[in-house]
């Protein structure tokens, strides 16, 4: 392209898609405060009300920015990739940020409540994707944002990286239904299945999270949408295949 010529256009569809997934993502965040509002009395740290941090920030943290962080390589498709990859992290790190509070939240209200940690399905899993997403960030950080491996090593550990991603996504939304249904069964267990206004709500809440991940994968899986290389990046993938092949510059053998 010329220089200074605009960015070719997203593909059909890729917009729509995105805003759609936006669009879960808030309103899951608003079913969350209004769910902890409206029936468990609000959130407030150092109190009664701390432990109702900890769904509210594995929601945003683990699902709705751990989400947007997998779709910047869509989204931003025709930015300089180290931009890109800078903004990737950023909101992995932010993720993982409000994250330990919410995990912080439920290991201080557990405390002060005299109810014993890490023994439910949910908290095994939700701890259990905690640290491997910490683990993938440092490792993603390592060898992409400040990468100290060689090339070809960063080129074996990039599917890895991708396929991990995907999966610790999946992991996050399972927790967190799982965490909607143990908190269901300890706050409402006599009426639960009443289909009172709450159970009612957390299960849409639920519906909620299910769908923005549905989303969010259906666009990091289409092939046509993902970011095309530069025009500097391919000049750099094909000197690295001269060095490593043998080849000329000229394109002799």
């Amino acid at each position: 392209a010329m220089d200074g010529a605009p960015p070719p256009a997203s593909p059909s569809g890729l917009s729509v898609y995105v805003a759609v997934s936006q669009l879960l993502g808030v309103t899951l965040l608003a079913t969350t405060g209004a769910w902890l509002g409206r029936y468990r009395g609000g959130v407030a740290w150092h109190s009664p009300l701390q432990f109702n941090a900890h769904p509210l920030c594995m929601v945003l943290g683990m699902v709705f920015l751990q989400g947007d962080a997998l779709l910047v390589y869509r989204v931003f498709r025709h930015e300089a990739k180290r931009s890109t990859r800078a903004l990737h992290a950023l909101l992995h790190g932010l993720a993982l940020l409000i994250a330990l509070l919410g995990i912080i939240a439920v290991f201080e209200s557990h405390r002060a409540k005299g109810i014993s940690d890490m023994y439910s399905l949910h908290s095994w899993c939700g701890m259990a994707t905690f640290v491997l997403y910490l683990l993938q960030w440092f490792l993603g950080c390592g060898f992409f944002l400040f990468p100290r491996a060689s090339i070809s090593l960063r080129g074996w550990y990039k599917p890895q990286h991708i396929f991990f991603g995907i999966t610790l996504f999946i992991l996050s939304i399972t927790s967190c239904l799982l965490g909607i249904t143990e908190m269901l069964l300890f706050k409402i267990s006599d009426s639960y299945s009443h289909f009172v206004p709450e159970g009612i709500l957390a299960n849409t809440l639920g519906v909620l999270l299910v769908a923005f991940g549905l989303v969010v994968g259906y666009v990091l899986t289409q092939e046509e949408w993902k970011r095309p290389p530069l025009a500097e990046e391919l000049a750099l993938s094909m000197d690295f295949k001269t060095l490593t092949e043998g080849e000329s510059p000229g394109g002799g053998s």
